[in-house]
């Protein structure tokens, strides 16, 4: 096989991953975001990694309560040179503290759900984020790869990975170092799988909610894609609907 053969061989282990072990995950998860849409609360999506939040937000076809949750803290504190060594907090600790204030002044509120993620679950803000929402009564969805995490230290000062902090973990089934095809005359995998495996799983979760709101006589709001006949106006109108129901 040639490598785009090999991608697409690559794609079809990671579909099938998901397919045979990840459905029981996926109702759990189902059923957070459900229970927080019919009680008002709010569905949040963190960044989940390599722009995969996009995939979710004002979608054709996708969920119009799924709400970007993002932050950033932009400080203006010139010094003098001389002064430039004084103490000061360390990166992680700048980074950790940055995590919880932007939880404790944004809108979150107990019972609502966030999606987040890391492809290899290491990295502290993701761990921080979900530690963070769990002491707000927040619950979480990580998305990650446990065949990765498995195999990595936590970078966050608890030592916990991702899946270890989440209420409900959907594993998107990435190997170790998320790339996934061998091409000769390179020494290490290439191709990432990641990306397009969140997303797959991300809009199963969206797909079963709908079908669970709609059971439950409350049908969520969803859009249309904004270039078909019509969509401009429905997309406006959709969004009226979601102001005013919050699901």
């Amino acid at each position: 096989m040639n490598a785009p053969e090999k991608y697409l061989a690559a794609a079809r282990a990671v579909l099938e991953h998901l397919e045979k072990t990840q459905l029981p995950a996926l109702e759990r998860a189902a059923d957070l975001v459900v229970h927080a849409l019919v009680h008002r609360g709010t569905v949040w999506c963190a960044e989940v990694g390599h722009g995969i939040q996009g995939d979710f937000l004002n979608r054709a076809g996708g969920l119009a309560a799924i709400r970007r949750f993002a932050f950033s803290l932009s400080v203006e504190d010139q010094n003098a040179a001389c002064l430039k060594d004084r103490p000061a907090p360390t990166t992680v600790e700048r980074d950790l503290e940055t995590v919880r204030l932007a939880v404790r002044v944004s809108n979150l509120r107990a019972g609502d759900v966030m999606l987040l993620g890391s492809v290899s679950g290491k990295n502290r803000i993701p761990v921080e984020l979900a530690l963070a929402c769990r002491g707000c009564g927040v619950k979480t969805i990580g998305l990650t790869s446990l065949e990765y995490s498995r195999r990595v230290a936590s970078l966050h000062p608890s030592g916990k990975r991702l899946f270890e902090v989440a209420d409900v973990t959907l594993d998107h089934g990435a190997p170790y170092g998320d790339a996934a095809v061998e091409i000769p005359g390179y020494k290490d995998p290439a191709l990432p799988v990641s990306g397009f495996a969140c997303s797959v799983l991300g809009h199963m979760l969206w797909g079963r909610v709908m079908e669970k709101m709609a059971a439950a006589g409350t049908p969520a709001t969803v859009f249309i894609s904004a270039n078909r006949e019509g969509g401009p106006e429905h997309y406006q109108r959709m969004i009226a609907q979601y102001e005013q129901r919050g699901y």
